[in-house]
């Protein structure tokens, strides 16, 4: 077995994408490298990536290719797949990286570039969750006095800040991210310059990555079930629409808060490691493993989502449907194209002969 730097907490995985602060009271502790990161992990990783960039191309084929322009709701899915899709492309480096038994093969800018699309996609995902929990919201709790904001152009707006926003987030691992060797390993480490600076950085990331962006999903999200449960059956069958995508929303909240919930509260005790409050081996290895297990499941919600527009989205399977008329009919309208112009054609030689 071979034992990790102890002078980085890389700490497998989990810390070297997401924290990996280089001074933590771990240092005593010999974190060694189980078969299974070395094996399972990169298989794992490899799946989730291929089936992840397979159904979120496809998603984002169905909404570019349809001949109608998408809606609010469509042009939010449809960057949450993008942001989705970049992640998913990414997520193949570090499958080398845990297959080298977490040695970074490649150079710096590939670290940064490699774990800066990785964390901002992901950012960028929560933020795309936010808006598409408002749309709802405002689409059933107050549908006429906030219509305006329901536009198409303002959706587009929306979508560009989130990008943005999301880049900014990202800037620390842009800064801070460092290659060093140590052990005959190297290490893609968060090589803050102080303490200060990394308490800071986890601070604004926990503040505007989870705590923000989860308290207004939840609160979106249960002011859209009130409204359903509060609104008689007979004013709902008048807004078909707005029920089948409410319910495809409400179906991806859920699968995000179940997917990523778990891995943004294990930094809870995370931050009690750093503060020397939890400690012992014992503690750490518990820690190290729940965030293997955490992240990966965070992952595994890029691959769900499209899944669940296929199983729930009624509008999207109809899209499918149209987009799929739409493509025979223009192979149709080729192939007796080409025959009018074959016919034509040998109507003329016949004529000239």
């Amino acid at each position: 077995m071979t034992s990790l730097p102890t002078g980085f907490p890389i700490k497998f995985t989990t810390d070297a994408l997401y924290g990996g602060e280089n001074n933590t009271n771990a240092t005593r502790c010999k974190a060694e490298l189980s078969e299974w990161h070395s094996t399972v992990l990169p298989v794992y990783i490899l799946v989730i990536s291929v089936l992840g960039i397979v159904l979120n191309a496809f998603v984002l084929m169905v909404f570019c290719l349809h001949k109608k322009a998408c809606n609010v709701p469509e042009i939010y899915l449809s960057n949450l797949a993008a942001a989705d899709l970049i992640l998913m492309i990414c997520l193949p480096f570090w499958a080398k990286y845990a297959a080298n038994k977490f040695s970074w093969p490649f150079d710096l800018p590939l670290c940064r570039l490699v774990t800066l699309s990785i964390n901002m996609n992901a950012y960028c995902s929560i933020y795309f969750l936010v808006l598409i929990s408002v749309d709802r919201c405002l689409a059933l709790v107050h549908p006429l006095s906030h219509d305006r904001l329901r536009r198409p152009k303002y959706a587009k707006m929306g979508c560009v800040l989130v990008w943005g926003f999301g880049f900014l987030l990202g800037v620390p691992t842009l800064v801070y991210r460092d290659v060093k060797e140590q052990s005959k390993s190297k290490v893609c480490f968060l090589n803050y310059p102080n303490s200060t600076a990394r308490i800071v950085s986890n601070g604004m990331l926990m503040t505007f990555g989870f705590i923000i962006p989860i308290s207004i999903i939840s609160y979106c999200t249960f002011k859209i079930i009130q409204a359903l449960n509060d609104r008689p059956m007979e004013a709902v069958s008048t807004e078909k629409t707005e029920r089948k995508a409410t319910t495809l929303v409400l179906a991806v909240l859920i699968a995000f808060l179940i997917c990523w919930l778990p891995f943004h509260l294990l930094k809870i005790p995370k931050a009690l490691q750093v503060a020397k409050v939890l400690r012992g081996c014992g503690a750490i290895a518990i820690i190290n493993t729940c965030g293997h297990v955490f992240m990966y499941l965070a992952f595994f919600n890029s691959v769900l989502n499209p899944i669940l527009y296929v199983i729930v989205g009624e509008n999207f399977r109809k899209k499918i449907r149209e987009l799929c008329k739409q493509w025979q009919n223009n192979r149709s309208l080729t192939r007796n194209t080409y025959y009018t112009r074959s016919h034509l054609s040998r109507s003329n030689t016949s004529r000239h002969s």
